[in-house]
């Protein structure tokens, strides 16, 4: 039986009945391999070395020096370490009248730093302001300092020559092109300046109560180096608890960048939807290309039974072909989704590292199971009808209705799937969505097929022309195949509208959200009489916006009148959170690029504090509304009741908070003032004036961080383009399995009709508005249910805001009706060119 599998499996691959089926199956583990073996390589990336956003595996931060004993344990446990310690500062350079003063980060560092990434480092100020320079060997040279750019444009210096950093003299040797470990608070945005850590001392900068945050820097070696890394960590949180030290904190990345984090994880849901549709299409397209192979044999199933086989030898035969095309397709697909993760590494090369880990065995295992899961859940049905087929089926063409329990495969079959969607995504609610609302499409597009083709048989009559009652009729003629076309073909449109419009909108908010012209400057540190003169500055300087907002320094000491310990929060973000200080502001009306997602916005009523609270802070601090926020701001407590919380959108640049309080109650706390706006090149000498004629401002280049956000925007937008044709393939044959699913039928009936006297214009024009009723209903099913799930992905799952549009609708209808024409005349152009007599003996 094995070899009469073997050689049916032959011959149906020579008489092209395979073909497409292989082609559907090759697609859709292409697709999802291929993120797969990306994925994979990535999380082992960052695993080992991806945390250069702290310059480490892991940072402990301190206001004081960590215990000698903290030390001791890591190099017990086999962590290499290195010390950072970071605080403001005055640089000065020149002499006499011609002597700058400007405030500055410094930043002193240990040999060995930083444990993971490299400062770059350039002699060019051009280059280091476009954040272009090479890979520094080392940290700074005996009695040689690195700086910004911005910092030396303020000092008015050049590399070479000479600054003073308290009581010491220091050479400029580099200019700092990019630093792995710099955060994006406001003092790691101020300009820096990097020494060598065992310099320090001699500047007698560090006296007693000044700001130093110092940070031990540990990273693992070897195989193991990941796992001490984490048994330190755990050792570390245990002697932080039982010591109750309130400002002692472990970084992690979390901590870092909370613009990169909001768009790098909208990018991975989109990436996991595309993944989706690509494995729903895939289905689709499976299904009927099993569906096709059943109709096509049913004549051969029928002479085989003739000629003795029984219906187990029958089922066996068939699923041993099935299972050789199941394995050679999935494969296939692995084997090309191994190679089109190459194309995403490189769409992605300045994203990730360039030396990855190599890839392992776990996504070409799921790639292998998903080929046979969408074989087995929607190609098994269709061969257990195969083996219902009766004998007399030579001599009478009639087809019986389907066995029960080939009915109950496909259920076994939507089960399967499901677990397949929830496994691929990674994502519960993510992958509800995608198949509760294909599910849905299904029973909707259904039953308003069925309605639609009610109505069409309605008005047969209503049209006195001899081709639409061609058309009308072959449609009734047989209502399940038309359901079925104009539901696969609805399915197929809508997967790709679906993704087309929440592509379009996710570029659209991503590129708002850090648009060309974001702030790229900020000042820090204005005080109250200087406000105007700055503002107007500004404004002459040709800065079209810059909003200035009041900035307040408080730190949050209790919650409900309960205070914050040590132990109040476990979780490292929430914890660092309760323990810093925060940048609160006071304003009267929410900024333009602020949401409200609950509460209301006060209204500042006398005697009564209240909150708008960043809602990502509220979930991560456990704070819900109708809570009491209490804080100390220059040793008075100010108690502030949550009445709204807030989403902001991080990439923006702009200034953000999270948490604004009523003007009236903040009317008697000190306030300095801040400032965003865009500064274009030409403009840059506005700042380095600025920060010389107002020696207290705090003026911040943020243009590399800026344009960091760009790059990696415009990376993830190329490796989602990319994803994106994988699913293109996917509704193409879903499309072309939709339109040529009746192709046999409508060949018998086009030379039959043709031999009984119809025309071949008749036929055309009858084909032509046939295609155009069903593309058109299919096309409006496909644009209404696109527009039900892109606005329920956009609200719940990407978090951006979804606008209607009236272009879906029109292109649904049209690319619907254009794809079931030029299908429908694809498929059957041939059989209106020969003779109706040759047509009837090859269908």
């Amino acid at each position: 039986m094995f070899l009469q599998a073997l050689r049916m499996t032959a011959r149906d691959w020579r008489a092209g009945q395979l073909r497409f089926l292989l082609v559907a199956l090759i697609v859709a583990v292409a697709a999802l391999s291929s993120a797969g073996f990306f994925i994979d390589r990535l999380r082992a990336g960052l695993n080992r070395d991806a945390h250069q956003l702290l310059g480490a595996d892991l940072v402990v931060g301190g206001d004081q020096r960590l215990p000698q004993a903290w030390r001791d344990e890591a190099a017990k446990r086999g962590l290499v370490l290195a010390d950072t310690a970071v605080f403001p500062s005055m640089v000065q350079a020149g002499e006499g009248d011609q002597a700058q003063s400007v405030l500055a980060s410094l930043k002193a560092v240990s040999p060995g730093y930083p444990l993971r990434g490299r400062v770059k480092v350039t002699t060019d100020p051009a280059q280091a302001g476009d954040s272009i320079g090479t890979p520094a060997a080392d940290i700074p040279a005996p009695g040689t300092v690195w700086l910004d750019v911005a910092l030396l444009r303020a000092l008015d210096a050049k590399v070479g020559d000479a600054v003073r950093l308290g009581d010491a003299t220091f050479r400029v040797a580099q200019l700092i092109a990019s630093e792995p470990d710099r955060g994006t608070g406001f003092m790691s945005f101020a300009p820096r300046a990097m020494l060598r850590a065992d310099e320090l001392p001699a500047t007698n900068l560090v006296q007693l109560g000044s700001r130093v945050t110092y940070r031990l820097l540990a990273a693992g070696q070897g195989p193991q180096g990941r796992q001490a890394v984490e048994d330190y960590s755990a050792w570390l949180r245990a002697r932080i608890d039982a010591g109750d030290l309130r400002n002692v904190r472990i970084d992690t990345l979390e901590d870092g960048r909370p613009e990169m984090r909001a768009t790098l994880e909208r990018a991975d849901r989109f990436l996991s939807l595309v993944g989706l549709l690509s494995a729903v299409l895939a289905a689709v397209a499976v299904a009927m290309a099993a569906r096709r192979f059943m109709l096509r044999h049913l004549d051969a199933c029928a002479m085989l039974r003739c000629l003795g086989l029984t219906q187990n030898e029958v089922t066996v035969m068939y699923l041993v072909e099935f299972l050789l095309v199941g394995l050679v397709g999935s494969l296939l697909g692995v084997l090309i989704g191994f190679a089109s993760h190459y194309v995403l590494l490189e769409l992605l090369g300045r994203l990730v590292s360039a030396d990855l880990p190599p890839a392992t065995f776990g996504p070409a295992l799921q790639g292998l199971a998903v080929g046979m899961l969408l074989l087995a859940g929607f190609a098994l049905p269709p061969i257990l009808q195969l083996r219902n087929v009766p004998h007399n089926r030579v001599i009478r063409r009639e087809q019986a209705a389907p066995q029960p329990m080939a009915l109950a495969t496909y259920g076994l079959g939507l089960v399967a799937f499901a677990v397949l969607l929830l496994w691929q995504a990674g994502d519960p609610k993510l992958a509800g969505w995608t198949a509760l609302g294909f599910a849905g499409a299904f029973g909707v597009f259904a039953l308003v097929g069925w309605l639609g083709l009610a109505a069409l048989r309605r008005l047969r009559t209503s049209v006195n022309h001899q081709a639409w009652r061609f058309a009308v009729t072959s449609l009734g003629r047989r209502p399940g195949a038309t359901i079925v076309q104009v539901v696969s073909l609805a399915l197929g449109l809508m997967a790709l509208l679906v993704l087309t419009i929440v592509r379009e909108d996710l570029m659209t908010s991503w590129r708002s959200a850090t648009p060309p012209d974001a702030p790229n400057h900020f000042i820090i540190n204005i005080q109250p009489d200087q406000k105007a003169d700055i503002a107007r500055r500004l404004r002459e300087g040709g800065v079209a916006e810059a909003p200035l907002y009041p900035m307040i320094r408080g730190r949050l000491t209790a919650v409900n009148g309960k205070a914050i310990t040590a132990t109040t929060y476990t979780e490292d973000r929430a914890r660092g959170l309760a323990e810093r200080e925060f940048n609160l502001s006071t304003m009267a009306a929410p900024p333009a690029q602020n949401r409200i997602t609950a509460g209301q916005w006060y209204t500042d009523a006398p005697g009564t504090a209240e909150a708008s609270v960043e809602e990502g802070l509220a979930k991560t601090l456990g704070l819900k509304l109708g809570d009491t926020m209490t804080f100390d701001i220059a040793g008075s407590p100010v108690a502030a009741k949550i009445t709204s919380l807030r989403k902001l959108e991080w990439g923006s640049m702009r200034v953000n908070f999270f948490v604004v309080i009523n003007p009236r109650a903040m009317a008697e706390t000190p306030q300095t003032w801040i400032t965003a706006f865009h500064l274009p090149k030409a403009s840059v000498a506005l700042a380095t004036r600025l920060s010389r004629d107002y020696p207290n401002l705090t003026v911040v280049d943020v243009g590399g961080v800026l344009r960091q956000i760009q790059s990696v925007l415009d990376q993830v937008i190329q490796a989602v383009e990319f994803l994106f044709t994988f699913t293109l393939a996917s509704g193409v044959l879903v499309l072309y399995a939709a339109l040529m699913g009746s192709q046999d039928e409508r060949t018998r009936e086009a030379g039959l009709l043709r031999a009984l006297g119809a025309t071949r214009k008749q036929l055309s024009q009858a084909q032509l508005i046939e295609f155009v009723l069903v593309g058109g209903l299919a096309g409006l099913l496909a644009a209404t249910g696109a527009a039900a799930m892109g606005w329920g992905l956009a609200t719940f799952q990407f978090k951006f805001d979804w606008v209607f549009s009236p272009v879906a609708w029109l292109a649904g209808v049209a690319v619907g009706a254009l794809c079931a024409v030029i299908g429908g005349w694809l498929g059957l152009r041939n059989v209106l060119r020969q003779p109706p007599l040759q047509t009837l003996r090859e269908a």
